[in-house]
């Protein structure tokens, strides 16, 4: 069963679904999600949500501010530490949800928010499972990667003359999420497969979907940085899912950060041959992810307590 929700997250209004269990009593434990960079709610995590709410586990999806059914402007903006108040905020609100048993929350996310989940799970205490998949990990060294040397100097170029613009007029520009061109054009993740997914994933599921964002995200993804925050999760159980071909978010930096996680209650689950984006194009392995977290999410938040 799914449930039309909103709540606010520093005055803002964020909008949401919660998906409950159709059989069992509450209140049940309860998993809050959120997407990756320009998601909306209705992208991939339904498919992730009713899996988790068939095992037990109720589902809080929900869209960050200035994105999607959420109120706030700019629009399509990503500051990461306000898409993790969000979270924060998210779980806040789920606590006062009779139906869910406040004491057994969870927290999930995938790529931008596979990151946020780390820094979630280390600064808040009420979080007693994480699962990441994919996570974005070090925002400088990842624009680099991606982008080579001399493109991401055009890319700092963009960002200084976006700051300047900020600075007179008060607003700020825009540029694309990816491009089927990206040699032609400065975008912020030059991979034509992107493309090609979430605009598959707008026509088909995820309307709300725009393959844009501000300069100035771009700019915060710089100084983004989640590794620090893995020695800090101490006990938490923590599920994260690795791609073998990602050069996306660097599936080599999430390896080295799983590894730094201080929890002894910790899995590493690594998808062979599969890239970033295959996760999101490809149904069965999709699949394979949503019953990963699903079967961590059981064994923490449901077994103990049956």
């Amino acid at each position: 069963m799914r449930q039309d929700v909103e709540f606010s997250s520093e005055g803002t209004t964020l909008r949401g679904h919660l998906y409950l269990p159709d059989e069992g009593e509450g209140p049940f434990p309860v998993v809050v999600m959120a997407g990756g960079w320009c998601y909306v709610k209705e992208l991939v995590q339904p498919d992730y949500a009713k899996v988790f709410a068939a095992a037990g586990v109720a589902a809080l999806v929900f869209d960050y501010r200035y994105m999607g059914d959420s109120d706030g402007t700019p629009r399509q903006h990503l500051d990461p530490w306000k898409q993790i108040e969000d979270y924060k905020n998210a779980i806040s609100y789920a606590e006062t949800r009779s139906e869910l048993d406040s004491s057994r929350i969870g927290i999930w996310g995938i790529s931008y928010s596979g990151g946020h989940v780390l820094v979630v799970g280390a600064t808040d205490p009420r979080v007693k499972c994480i699962v990441s998949n994919i996570p974005v990990i070090d925002g400088l060294s990842t624009m680099r990667l991606v982008h080579g040397s001399l493109r991401f100097r055009e890319l700092q170029e963009l960002i200084a003359e976006d700051r300047r613009k900020r600075f007179e007029t008060g607003e700020g520009g825009v540029l694309p999420m990816s491009s089927t061109n990206p040699n032609d054009e400065l975008v912020t993740w030059p991979f034509p497969e992107v493309t090609d997914a979430f605009v598959k994933l707008k026509e088909t599921e995820a309307p709300n979907h725009e393959h844009f964002n501000t300069v100035e995200s771009v700019e915060l993804l710089l100084s983004y940085d989640a590794a620090g925050f893995a020695p800090r999760i101490l006990n938490v159980p923590t599920l994260m899912t690795v791609a073998e071909k990602d050069d996306i978010t660097m599936w080599d930096d999430e390896i080295r950060v799983y590894n730094s996680l201080s929890t002894a209650k910790k899995r590493l689950f690594i998808f062979d041959e599969t890239s970033h984006m295959t996760l999101y194009s490809n149904k069965s392995r999709l699949e394979v992810a949503a019953e990963q977290g699903r079967a961590w999410l059981v064994e923490h938040l449901v077994t103990p307590f049956a």
